[in-house]
């Protein structure tokens, strides 16, 4: 579906917007923000006007973003490891996330606001929520949360590219990238790598 969160803004005091980073990667976590709007928060992100979604944009302009959000909306950012996305599943693993994410956002904004989701699954929360398919290029709150998720992602695959040097993970950050096999059929599997994923 479109995403006129202008519309919606007319009937609710706050859009939750809420995407995920690091879905298909062979190892590390999965990062989910869920960023919170109310209309004047909305008006204030409209100026950000390079804002799209986050793999639009080369590291540099995600990077710029990510620090002019910082400290200046509301947001969550919550993960889960490669231990619980092997145990619950990468859909089940991101869904629960997204639920911690939104739930941690400050004092009412959840039983005030609708929860608009990257994708096509709602969670199990009981407020409204909108799926909307590639919705970090229509919705501004979905683009600006997966640049926050995805950001945040790739900054702790640099600590673990210090901790495991030998994967490379500074350059494909745990993608399934031919390098990155390679590396894996050399080493084996680190101890960040998600076991019940098909690596070739």
């Amino acid at each position: 579906m479109e995403c006129n969160e202008l519309k919606l803004l007319e009937k609710y005091k706050y859009l939750i917007g809420v995407d995920e980073a690091g879905r298909g990667p062979l190892a590390g976590p999965v990062f989910v923000c869920a960023f919170a709007c109310n209309l004047n928060d909305y008006k204030s992100l409209l100026s950000f006007k390079e804002l799209t979604d986050s793999k639009k944009l080369n590291d540099k302009k995600r990077e710029k973003l990510f620090i002019g959000f910082k400290h200046k909306f509301r947001y969550e950012i919550k993960s889960a490891s490669n231990e619980e996305i092997d145990k619950l599943n990468i859909l089940n693993a991101t869904l629960k996330t997204m639920e911690k994410a939104v739930l941690s956002l400050p004092g009412k904004i959840v039983e005030n606001a609708i929860i608009l989701i990257d994708g096509n699954r709602k969670t199990s929360l009981p407020y409204p929520q909108i799926t909307v398919v590639k919705g970090d290029l229509k919705c501004k709150t979905i683009a600006a949360a997966s640049i926050m998720a995805k950001v945040s992602r790739d900054l702790l695959m640099l600590e673990m590219d210090k901790k495991y040097p030998q994967y490379n993970f500074k350059k494909h950050k745990g993608y399934p990238t031919k390098e990155h096999k390679e590396l894996i059929k050399k080493f084996g599997l680190s101890p960040i790598h998600r076991k019940t994923f098909k690596y070739f």
